[in-house]
C-alpha cells in the first residue's frame, strides 16, 4: 500500500489507512500543503529570526512590551498578529538538534541535508569540495533569478554566514566563507568560498556585515592574497553601488545593484550601538532592500535575517538577544507597511532554537532581566525574589548550558546587570541550539499553505508554490 495521499480525501479515509504506513509516511501525510488562496504571489519576503525558538518570542515579546512600560505578557509582535501559523521541525539529516547551515538549506531548497553543509547534497561529507560539486541543490533565488525576479539578501550577520550563505551559496563546510578558510587540500579543486560565490551572484540588494571575508590583508580583511577587494571588482563588473556606511546606502542611487558591507564581522549588537554609528539598523536595511527590489517588474524574493537573536543565545546573554528579536519585530513592520499582500507573502520564522527557558513562578509583569519576584499566599505580589532550595534568588530567564553554568557551592547570586550571562546548568563555553519545533508566521497571498506541524524543507515549498512554481 502506497502512503501518497491528496489533501481531498476524507480525515476517516485518511485515519484507517494510517497504522498501515510507515513513520515517515505518515509525516509525509501530516506536513502535505493543503490548498492555496486564490491569489498568487509575486513577491515574496523571508525573515528569519536566527535561533528565535518560542521561547525567545515570548520572552520578547514581555520584553518588547515593558520597553513601552506595559506589564509584556498581553503584548504581540508585529508578526504574532499574522493569520496562519505552523510549528516546524528542525532536525538535520545527521543531528538531532541542527546548526544553521543545514536548516537554511533546507529552507532555501526544499531538502534536508547535513549539519554544516550549504546547498549541497546530504550525502556529502564536511570538507569534500569533489563531493559538494557533484551535489549541489538550487536555492529558491537561484532559480527565481534565472526567471528575473530580484533577489534581495539582508542579514545583520555576515553576509557569509550560514542562513544569508544559503539564499546564493554551495559549500561543503559553511567555514568556508573566504578563500582563506579553505583547507590547503581542498583548494584547487573547484570549490569557490562564500564571498567569492556572492559577488557573482545576480543579487539586485545585499546588505550586512561580513567585510574582512571579501579583502585581503591590504585593505584589512582575510583573504589569501593582500591585495584582494573582491567589491570593487563587484562594482566595476557590475556598474552597482558599494557601500559601507547607512548614510551611503541611503544616498546610493535608485537604480542598478547594491551591496552594502557595514562592518569587518557581525554587525553590532542594538544594545551596543552607540549615537555615532555609522551602521544601519535591520529595520533600515529591510526598508532599502524592499525599495529597491519592488522596482523589478517581476517581481521579488528577499531574505531578511536577524542573525544575532542567536549570537545573544551563544553567550547566554538574553538581553542581547530579546533586544535584536524586538528590532525584527520593527523590521517585520516595515515591511508590513511598505508591500500589499494581495501580491506578497510574508513569512516570519527561525531556523532552530535554544536551550533557552522562562520558568519560575515570577509575578505578572515581571521584569523580564530581573530576578524571579513572587506572590504571596494570597496572590498578591509579594515584593521580594523566590528564593530557591539552597536559599537563593534566581533569574525567571534561564539556559540549560552555556557560558553561566554554575560552577561553585554556594551558588552565588545572579549577575545584577541584565547583560551578564544567565545562570545555566550545563558548563559549555557558548550555549547550544534546542531541538525544538519553531513557528512560522504567515500572512499575504498563498500564506495559508502555512499549518499544521511541517517539515523545514516544507517552507521552500511554500514559497515556490505562492509564486506558482513547480518545486
Amino acid at each position: 500500500m502506497t502512503c501518497r495521499f491528496r489533501s481531498t480525501i476524507a480525515l476517516a479515509v485518511l485515519a484507517a489507512m494510517l497504522p498501515a504506513c510507515s513513520l515517515a509516511e505518515q509525516s509525509a501525510i501530516h506536513s502535505a500543503p493543503q490548498p492555496m488562496e486564490e491569489h498568487r504571489a509575486k513577491n515574496v519576503i523571508l525573515f528569519i529570526g536566527d535561533g528565535m525558538g518560542i521561547s525567545t518570542v515570548t520572552a520578547a515579546r514581555i520584553y518588547d512590551g515593558q520597553s513601552r512600560g506595559e506589564t509584556g505578557e498581553e503584548n504581540l509582535l508585529s508578526f504574532e498578529r499574522f493569520p496562519h501559523v505552523a510549528l516546524v521541525k528542525t532536525y538535520n539529516t545527521n543531528q538531532q538538534v541542527p546548526d544553521s547551515a543545514g536548516t537554511a538549506t533546507a529552507m532555501n531548497t526544499g531538502v534536508k541535508t547535513r549539519a554544516g553543509a550549504i546547498n549541497v547534497g546530504p550525502a556529502v561529507e564536511i570538507g569534500d569540495c569533489e563531493a559538494g560539486l557533484a551535489s549541489p541543490l538550487p536555492s529558491a533565488a537561484e532559480k527565481l533569478s534565472e526567471e528575473g525576479v530580484a533577489v534581495g539578501i539582508v542579514s545583520t550577520a555576515r553576509l557569509t554566514h550560514a542562513t544569508p550563505a544559503a539564499v546564493y551559496a554551495h559549500s561543503p563546510d559553511r567555514s568556508w566563507e573566504s578563500d582563506a578558510a579553505i583547507p590547503a587540500a581542498e583548494r584547487g579543486k573547484g570549490c569557490a568560498d562564500i564571498a567569492a560565490q556572492l559577488v557573482e551572484f545576480p543579487f539586485t540588494v545585499a546588505l550586512g556585515g561580513g567585510l574582512a571575508n571579501f579583502v585581503g590583508r591590504d585593505h584589512g580583511g582575510r583573504r589569501l592574497q593582500a591585495s584582494d577587494d573582491l567589491p570593487v571588482q563587484w562594482r566595476q563588473a557590475t556598474g552597482g553601488d558599494y557601500v559601507t556606511t547607512r548614510a551611503a546606502m541611503l544616498a546610493a542611487a535608485a537604480d542598478g545593484p547594491l551591496l552594502g558591507l557595514f562592518s569587518p564581522s557581525h554587525m553590532t549588537y542594538m544594545l551596543d550601538r552607540k549615537a555615532d554609528t555609522t551602521e544601519p539598523t535591520l529595520s533600515e536595511m529591510t526598508a532599502a532592500a524592499i525599495d529597491r527590489v519592488s522596482a523589478d517588474p517581476d517581481g521579488y524574493f528577499l531574505m531578511v535575517e536577524a542573525g544575532r537573536i542567536d549570537h545573544g543565545h551563544h553567550a547566554g546573554t538574553a538581553a542581547y538577544a530579546l533586544s535584536e528579536a524586538q528590532e525584527l519585530s520593527r523590521a517585520v513592520q516595515v515591511a508590513l507597511d511598505k508591500v500589499d499582500l494581495s501580491e506578497t507573502l510574508i513569512l516570519v520564522t527561525a531556523d532552530h532554537g535554544h536551550v533557552f527557558t522562562i520558568a519560575g513562578y515570577p509575578t505578572r509583569g515581571n521584569p523580564i532581566l530581573g530576578l524571579a519576584m513572587g506572590n504571596d499566599e494570597s496572590g498578591n505580589p509579594a515584593g521580594k525574589p523566590i528564593l530557591a532550595a539552597d536559599g537563593r534568588p534566581y533569574t525567571t530567564l534561564g539556559y540549560g548550558n552555556g557560558p553561566g553554568a554554575v560552577k561553585e557551592m554556594p551558588r552565588p547570586a545572579p549577575a545584577s546587570d541584565p547583560r551578564a550571562a544567565q545562570q545555566s546548568l550545563v558548563p559549555l563555553s557558548g550555549e547550544t541550539h534546542g531541538g525544538e519545533d519553531v513557528p512560522l508566521y504567515a500572512t499575504g497571498a498563498g500564506s495559508s499553505a502555512a499549518h499544521g506541524v511541517i517539515e523545514q524543507n516544507r517552507v521552500h515549498d511554500i514559497i515556490m508554490s505562492a509564486l506558482g512554481r513547480a518545486n
